[in-house]
Parts: C-alpha cells; structure tokens; sequence
C-alpha cells in the first residue's frame, strides 16, 4: 500500500525543559520559601468540579497535643534517593507506618518550616530533620487517617499526605500492560481523577522503565517536582502517584531520571488533552460530553460499509476555514458537506502536533485532539453533530513515526523507547522523524489501544492509516 504524498513539515524542537533539579543532600534552605498547597488556579486551565483539597488556617491548632517522640530520621541512602529523584519506592519510607513502640510518621515537603500530624482533634507536632523531611513517632497502635498542617512562610495549609494511600492499579492492569494486551491502556496510564480511599484527587501513572526515578510537576507543586516522587510498581516499569486535590484543568509533566543520572522534562504520552501549542505541557482532563448520536451508531452496526453509498470529503480542519473552532466548524462543516452529498468526512490528522504550520503528520500527543481548535469535549461536539446529520467520520491515523522534540517521546526515558534501539532503524530518512519499535509488544500495545481509544471514545467511524509502506519495508528510502 502506498501512502498518501502530503507536504510534511519537520515539528521543531521545543526549547529543552529540565526544570526541578534535584538538590544534594547537603543543600542550603531557600530565603523564601515556596508553599505548594497554595498554588494558584494561574497555572491551570480553568474548569469546573476541579476538587479542592486545601485550606488555609488563621493559626496551627495545639489543644489537645499529643508530643511525639522523636523518631529515627530516614538514613542517609534514603533521603539522597529522594532528593536526587532516584527513589523505587518513596511510600515504604515516608507517609506512616507501625513500628516498635507505636507509628512512624515522615513527610518529605520541601521549602516548608513545620509540619503538624492532624487525627481527628488531635494534634502532633514532627521534629525537624532538615532538608525538608520531618520524623515523628507516636504512641499509637495502629496505622490512623491523618491530614498534614503544613507551614510555609508562617501561613498554615491543611492537606492530605500523598504517601498514606495504596496504588491506584491492580495487578491485572499491569499484567496486561507487562504482556503488551491492554485494549484500554489510556484507562491505566496518563490521569485520571477519581476518589481512592475516599479522597478525590488525581491519579498520575507512566510507563518508563528505563527511568532511575519519576517526579511529578505541575502547577499545583509550583513545577517543582522534589517533593512529589512516584513509586515503581514492580517489574511492569510503570511509575505511579495518587496526588489529593489536583484536579480537572491542572497542568503537569513527569520529571525523569535517567539513566545517566540527568533529568528531563516530559510530557504525557497518554495525555487526553494538551496545552495549545506551541506550550507543551498535558493537561488533566475529565469528559463531560453527552453523545447524541446512538441513531447513527445503531444504524451503522445494522448496515454493511461496502454494500452502502460511500463518498468522503477529506478536510483540514485548521485551514478549511481558518479561525472556527471545533464547535464553530460542528455547524459550518456539517450544513457544507451535508449540502454537497457526502457520506463521510476524512479528517486529516486531529492529534496534537507541535508545528502548526504542517498538515499535523507529526504527532506527539496521541491521544489528544490539538487544543488549537478547541477541548476534547468541543472535538467529540463535532463528530456528534456530523452524526447527527448523517455525515460518517473517519481520520487519518499516524502509527508509522514521530517526531524528535525532546519534551515528547524520543529517548523518553533516557534510552530508545518508543523507538528501536539501533539508530539505522529508527532513522526515517525522508522526514528527520523516528520510527515506531514494532517489534517491542508494549510499543504495539500504545498504538493499537490508541487506534481502539479514537474509535471508542470520540465515535470515529473509521481510519485511513498514513505512510504504511514505511513500516512495511526496512529499505523504504534507504
């Protein structure tokens, strides 16, 4: 099969992003402190139903006190993993756990002068190990639910302690992503907001095996992300953190440790929505459409494609009438077409891509419609209302190869990922891009799922796949 010839545009490589480096172990305390609990809506895109985990206190209550004993502070291999972001398992030592002689409680917050234990009405101040950890041990029998009142700059925050709850993913969601057969991995990897042991907050899991360690950055940490490190969850090389209170419109990116010991910046391969370009950052995202389509999708299961009338107008939809957004082209495009007697629109490639200027046959975001015309709600609106009118929806479909920004997926996770590892391979010669690994099954499982993820979540009817005698023959233009 032959691909469609289409001008294509190299994506340009986004200034490299590293922020939140990790500081040594014997650092000096910043003059001014930052209070992450606090941070502003500014750095989020605004929505509604976002959960709201935090609230400020005139003054840290005291009455009644339980004084803790001073416990052991974490040892010296533990809190340099930690500040380095090289940590497997920050829960094992931070958060509480029983120990001889009652609970241990430790918390890692950086920037902050004090940290108070809340149960109930009981109060308990921890001891102040340096660096930003505090330790204390208290004379209870068992593990209690507890909040953190969390001083900064003399302000008091009440919060949740990411590091008190249980994995967010089951040991069949990782054995299937282990095995490279997961048909719903967009419901196991990126965000998901949801309430886990009672607490509504954000979920946060990614795939990076190769990783020495994952932070989360985002808004909500001031892009910070030392204080927010995720556990690895065995052997699957998926990385995974439940963080309280984050919610819907939040931005965010994974901090990765590489190999080598450097950090990179990252957005979201599994990321549903995305900043508008040409900013990089994912977007936590939560639908709110209502499909009203069930007649066309009825009608459409009854009826034979090839023995039914099928005539396609294909359209860009960022230049067919330059300025309309998603919602603006549901009405424009849907009488156009409708009028002229097509069966079916083709859309040219709607997934996120870096550089505006091309026909978007360079992805990044996979899983993500551009923000350039609107959200993945506006984007379902669309396809919604050309069904409505009768119109079937197909979209071109880009599994063949990706471009190199270093904010996206090559060398994800310090090493060739998502790309084979013998450069020769990986190297498209005509378009400067990469080439997907098909041999690897988990490299497969992301873009099947991704082909099942367009077809299930946003009713497209059908898809035309691009460049496919680029991933059929290893000489293709060589």
């Amino acid at each position: 099969m032959t691909p469609k010839k289409r001008a294509t545009s190299k994506s340009k490589s986004a200034k490299n992003q590293t922020g939140g480096a990790a500081k040594a172990a014997k650092s000096a305390k910043p003059k001014s402190p930052k209070t992450p609990e606090a941070a502003k809506s500014a750095t989020a895109i605004p929505k509604a139903r976002v959960p709201q985990d935090t609230a400020r206190l005139p003054a840290p209550r005291t009455e009644p006190a339980l004084p803790p004993a001073v416990s052991p502070a974490l040892g010296a291999d533990d809190r340099a993993r930690l500040l380095l972001g090289t940590h497997h398992d920050p829960h094992a030592v931070l958060g509480a756990h029983a120990v001889p002689g009652g609970v241990a409680f430790r918390v890692f917050r950086p920037y902050a002068q004090a940290v108070t234990v809340a149960i109930g009405e009981v109060r308990a101040a921890l001891h102040d190990d340096g660096d930003g950890f505090f330790s204390g041990l208290l004379p209870l029998t068992d593990v209690p639910v507890y909040r953190l009142l969390v001083t900064y700059d003399g302000t008091v925050h009440e919060t949740e302690d990411p590091y008190r709850f249980l994995p967010t993913l089951g040991d069949l969601d990782l054995h299937l992503i282990g095995e490279g057969r997961h048909e719903e991995l967009w419901k196991a990897l990126g965000t998901r907001v949801m309430t886990h042991q009672g607490v509504t907050g954000t979920r946060f899991s990614v795939w990076a095996p190769n990783a020495r360690g994952v932070r989360v950055a985002g808004g909500f940490d001031f892009w910070d992300a030392t204080g927010y490190p995720m556990r690895s969850l065995g052997s699957s090389g998926v990385w995974e953190l439940f963080v309280p209170g984050v919610g819907e419109g939040e931005l965010y990116k994974f901090e990765i440790t590489r190999p080598d010991g450097s950090h990179t910046l990252r957005a979201d391969p599994m990321a549903r929505r995305t900043e508008v370009p040409p900013a990089t950052s994912s977007v936590v995202e939560v639908s709110h459409h209502e499909w009203g389509d069930a007649e066309w999708l009825a009608r459409r299961g009854e009826q034979a494609v090839h023995e039914a009338p099928f005539s396609v107008y294909e359209v860009h939809l960022p230049s067919w009438r330059p300025g309309l957004t998603y919602r603006q082209l549901a009405d424009q495009l849907t009488a156009y077409v409708r009028d002229l007697g097509f069966t079916h629109v083709e859309l040219m490639p709607v997934a996120e891509h870096p550089f505006g200027g091309s026909w978007g046959y360079q992805v990044t975001g996979f899983y993500a419609p551009t923000a350039r015309l609107g959200t993945p709600d506006d984007f379902k609106y669309l396809v919604d209302r050309l069904h409505q009118a009768g119109i079937g929806v197909l979209m071109d479909w880009v599994p063949a190869h990706f471009p190199r920004d270093d904010w996206a997926l090559a060398e994800f996770d310090g090493r060739p990922l998502y790309e084979h590892h013998d450069p020769l391979r990986a190297a498209h010669p005509d378009w400067g891009t990469l080439e997907f690994d098909f041999g690897r099954r988990e490299v497969r499982n992301f873009l099947v799922a991704n082909a099942v993820y367009w077809c299930e979540e946003f009713h497209i009817d059908g898809l035309r796949v691009d460049a496919v005698a680029s991933m059929l023959y290893l000489d293709y233009s060589r």
